[in-house]
Formats: C-alpha cells, structure tokens, sequence
C-alpha cells in the first residue's frame, strides 16, 4: 500500500522548527538546525517566514524563540479549557433543576463557537447540536446575549459586515427590530432565541463577564412545546443565578 506523502513538506519542516523551540528556546540558527536535521540555508528561510507571521521571534543575539502570536493561541486554548472546566458544576447543576440541554460557548470570529454541551438526563427529544459548531450571533440566545455586551462602535461594525439571513420564518433579519431586541436584552440579562435558529426549538442564554470582559455564554434549550410561562420564569431565573455564580467563580481566581 503506498505511503500518503503531505501536501506541503515545508509545513512539516516548520513544526520541526516549532517543536523544537518549544523544547529549546533562544537557539541559534546552527542549534536549530542540527537539531532538526535541516540545513542552515533551508532553517533560515522557514524561520524568516515564521518571524514574518509572528511564529517566531528573533533576538537581538540572533537567537531565536517561539513568538507571541503563537503562545497567544496556545494560551486562548487555554482559557478555553479553564473556562469549560470552571463552570462544568454549576452548569450541570442547571441541567439538573431544569432537564433540558446547557450549551456552553464562547465568540469566534462574529460567531459563538459551542465548547461544551450537557444532555438532560430524562428527556427522549434530544437538541442535534455539537461541540465545535458556530452559530450566528444575531439569531442565537448566546449571540445575542453577546450582542448586548458590545459597544455601540462594535454592534455598528459587527451590523455592517453580517448578512441578516433568515434560518426559519421567526429569524429577526430587520435590523431595526434587532436593535431593539439586544437593547431588552440590555435591560433583563438574558436573551432568547424563539424558533430563530430551529424551527420548534427555544432557548435561553446569558453572558459570562469579569471586570467588564467577555468570557463565554451559556444556555437553555429546549423544544418549544416544553415551554409554560412558569418554566420560562423558572429558567430565566436559573440563568441568572448560574451567572451570578460563574462570575463570582471567576472573580476569586
């Protein structure tokens, strides 16, 4: 059976690179490239393109490290696991008052990105979604609890360069109307999603905040024909408790 050959070998010689300065940082150019099996001239080129693009970076000694841009994602990730691994208790905690799915996400490039997702446990009509999936902000519970935490300069933007398309009849696609949907959200802390990403499904989503910077979002959702208006009151209310409780969490680390 023959051997699958990648697209592109440099690639593959650029992580040797990386992984090496991540064993054996501020290495010269001769330290890397006898450590990697590569020559001087071949090192030199991929470390000038990984320089260019923040990868790398290159001290005045001429010794080379890993850069911030790369470290910035690798710490980002980070974040991302700690904030999964921080609000796992009370979002199960919620999961079990209310028996319906919690959605855990976070904003990605104008989206929520889903990082976390808990089942209930005795319910048979399960929600379809994945970790890992992105939904728009404007018509998810968790996007538009997003929204409402932008500036006026970033909702502007963010309206500027987004298509309002409709997902199904009830999708708000009117910008007026949005407006004054995020400014309710402004005002209770909790936005919904009422059949505007799946037809039958509502959802519940609140923000996760410190000192006034955006961590994540979380939700409720559930089909619509569980929904009462005493359930309703019922969850809004656990959101906002499970927030509260999340933030003072993050607060004392």
């Amino acid at each position: 059976m023959e051997t699958q050959k990648p697209y592109g070998t440099v690639l593959v010689k650029a992580s040797y690179i990386l992984d090496y300065l991540a064993g054996m940082p501020n290495s010269s150019l001769q330290e890397i490239a006898k450590g990697t099996q590569l020559t001087s001239s071949t090192a030199l080129k991929i470390l000038d393109t990984l320089i260019l693009i923040g990868y790398v970076e290159k001290s005045i000694d001429k010794n080379y490290r890993l850069g911030t841009r790369l470290i910035r994602y690798a710490n980002h990730d980070l974040a991302q696991n700690a904030l999964v691994e921080t609000t796992q208790p009370y979002l199960e905690l919620l999961n079990e008052e209310v028996d319906e799915t919690i959605h855990l996400g976070v904003l990605a490039t104008d989206e929520i990105l889903y990082l976390n997702k808990i089942e209930p446990k005795r319910q048979t009509i399960l929600m379809s979604s994945k970790i890992g999936i992105t939904r728009p902000l404007y018509s998810s519970a968790m996007g538009k609890a997003v929204l409402a935490e932008f500036t006026s300069g970033q909702y502007q933007d963010y309206l500027e360069k987004t298509q309002l398309v409709p997902y199904t009849s009830n999708t708000i696609t009117n910008p007026l109307k949005l407006a004054d949907e995020i400014q309710q959200v402004k005002t209770g802390k909790v936005a919904f999603d009422d059949e505007e990403m799946e037809k039958d499904i509502f959802c519940v989503g609140a923000t996760i905040m410190t000192e006034g910077e955006l961590q994540g979002a979380f939700s409720v959702s559930m089909p619509k024909y569980r929904l009462t208006p005493a359930f309703k009151e019922k969850v809004i209310r656990l959101v906002l408790e499970t927030k509260s409780q999340i933030e003072e969490q993050l607060q004392s680390k």
